[in-house]
């Protein structure tokens, strides 16, 4: 896809479509990896982004709660030291 390079202040930069953004998740900052001759722009994935919320949230609504025992009977502790 040809795209044109846009001024932006100072300096230059790409226009990506809202379509592009939409279809590859790219929400406010990508990582560009240079390689042989070419330019690599990926979308950083934030998983954990505002989780200290969430988890704030959660013990708010206790929901934070385990679903399994923190510890099996038949669990070993032996075989790590």
């Amino acid at each position: 896809m040809e795209t044109p390079i846009i001024k932006i202040g100072n300096s230059k930069g790409l226009r990506l479509s809202k379509t592009i953004l939409d279809k590859y998740q790219i929400k406010e900052k990508v990582d560009l990896v240079l390689e042989e001759g070419q330019i690599v722009i990926r979308p950083i994935n934030s998983p954990r982004k505002d989780w200290e919320k969430k988890f704030e949230e959660m013990a708010k609504n206790a929901d934070d709660e385990l679903l399994l025992d923190d510890v099996f009977e038949d669990e070993n502790f032996d075989e790590w030291i």
